[in-house]
């Protein structure tokens, strides 16, 4: 599934963001054009794909996101929006009456919700107001990015809105060669026990918890992982591929934490499986310079049997950084080179 930046520029500053880069760095007029949009959707719908996603920044910086969002539906395809919630009064008006009231299964909001004690006022209000309008089309994603996390604002959330049952769990990666608020490889395990230890709060409110990428297998024990086998009604993963993700311009990477790396065009691929098998390639290439985010990776055999990726490849980048250039020159950030 695709994932289309509307913009690059973003509303907030989260202290654990992998983005930041593209955040600051983008332009004023950075923002998708509707001929590059429909360029876009004609190009992944002619491989299969039936769902896109919109990202940012925040997407709904973009003027015309209402009616990228009801173009892309009206071709038959599924869209998802990843948001703050923290949208303008003349776009929230707008989205209130174009959306509101579309099929949800064929429209969905993920919120990426920090903790309220951690954010202003005013932000929090206009978060409010987007739940509780498309509370039936949104769930709820949260970034772990230290230790001792407060799960309890999320649950708070999806009982005060009303929301889908589910959230979204992802791990904050490292930048590599920056610094950003993410979970060391050395505190997965304690992490792993306090997410254990809320999980039966989360099942007592019927409220069930998925993976993003990233999460390593191994952090867990097999009594716990019996447990989030069932909790997830057995679609707990972790394993991961490369996820493309396309930029305002049609430049493409595979996925932020990765994105200082083989940075192409849209326009030089002939199809979605080319385009796809190529960052695949890159990730296998790094996966052989560097296994996992722990030694054991590198012989790992639930991650040789695809049950696990060995965490995400960011961590990995990170050590190549400093040290002697050694490893495949693709292993090395465009600027490096």
């Amino acid at each position: 599934m695709p994932n289309i930046l509307l913009t690059q520029k973003c509303i907030r500053s989260c202290p654990y963001c992998f983005a930041r880069k593209h955040m600051h760095d983008a332009p004023p007029d950075d923002i998708l054009k509707w001929e590059d949009l429909i360029y876009i959707v004609d190009f992944f719908q002619s491989g299969g794909d039936n769902n896109i996603s919109l990202l940012g920044g925040e997407p709904f910086l973009h003027p015309d996101i209402v009616d990228y969002i009801l173009y892309i539906i009206s071709r038959g395809m599924h869209v998802t929006v990843f948001t703050s919630g923290v949208v303008s009064e003349k776009i929230m008006l707008e989205a209130i009456s174009k959306l509101d009231g579309l099929d949800p299964r064929m429209l969905s909001f993920v919120v990426n919700l920090n903790n309220p004690k951690e954010t202003a006022f005013s932000e929090n209000e206009t978060i409010g107001r987007f739940l509780s309008v498309f509370s039936r089309y949104s769930t709820l994603s949260i970034n772990v990015y230290k230790l001792n996390f407060d799960y309890s604002y999320a649950l708070n959330a999806i009982n005060k809105y009303g929301l889908q049952r589910h959230i979204r769990l992802g791990l904050a990666h490292p930048i590599p060669g920056k610094k950003n608020m993410c979970i060391k490889p050395d505190q997965l395990r304690t992490m792993a026990e306090e997410l254990m230890a809320y999980l039966p709060t989360f099942e007592a409110f019927d409220i069930h918890v998925g993976f993003d990428c990233g999460m390593p297998m191994c952090v867990f024990s097999d009594e716990e992982l019996g447990k989030l086998y069932k909790h997830t009604f057995g679609n707990v993963r972790f394993n991961c591929g490369a996820a493309v993700d396309i930029g305002p311009d049609l430049s493409v990477w595979a996925c932020f934490p990765l994105s200082g790396y083989n940075k192409k065009s849209l326009l030089e691929f002939q199809s979605r499986d080319e385009l796809c098998r190529f960052f695949e390639e890159f990730h296998n290439t790094v996966r052989v310079e560097n296994g996992g985010l722990f030694e054991k990776c590198d012989y790992c055999e639930y991650r040789r049997r695809g049950l696990c990726s060995g965490g995400c490849l960011s961590h990995g980048l990170d050590k190549f950084i400093n040290e002697a250039k050694i490893r495949n020159a693709q292993v090395y950030t465009i600027e490096q080179k």
